[in-house]
């Protein structure tokens, strides 16, 4: 299939798709007039891309995880679920660190009277 209709039946767009082809994250065949021609599991392929960005993947560790991910027996799984599993351990450390920041915010602001900050309340 053309890249037109991929775009259409993935829902993304032409430019994205040919960025994700400079990328070497999908792989059309070219016609002899240089036309663009994907098989079908490239539908599959965009699809899985798109949910791994929704998922906090960059294109970066998508490109470098899909050739072990996905084979000719389709997606590993295993290393799927451990992928997965790295990620929300990575999330985890984030959320606990934006917790301190947000404590130690929290600290300061009922330690600090506001006004006196603004200078809205003269000092004697």
């Amino acid at each position: 299939m053309r890249i037109g209709e991929v775009a259409k039946r993935t829902g993304v767009s032409v430019d994205a798709l040919r960025f994700y082809e400079a990328r070497r994250l999908i792989k059309p065949l070219r016609t002899a007039n240089g036309y663009r021609l994907y098989p079908e599991q490239t539908l599959q392929l965009v699809g899985y891309i798109k949910l791994a960005q929704q998922l906090g993947f960059s294109l970066g560790e998508i490109g470098e995880n899909l050739p072990l991910l996905w084979n000719s027996e389709g997606v590993s799984k295993d290393l799927l679920a451990q992928l997965f599993n790295e990620k929300i351990a990575l999330l985890d450390e984030r959320v606990k660190q934006m917790q301190t920041l947000r404590n130690l915010l929290a600290e300061r602001a009922a330690q600090v009277c506001p006004l006196l900050v603004t200078g809205l309340i003269a000092s004697s």
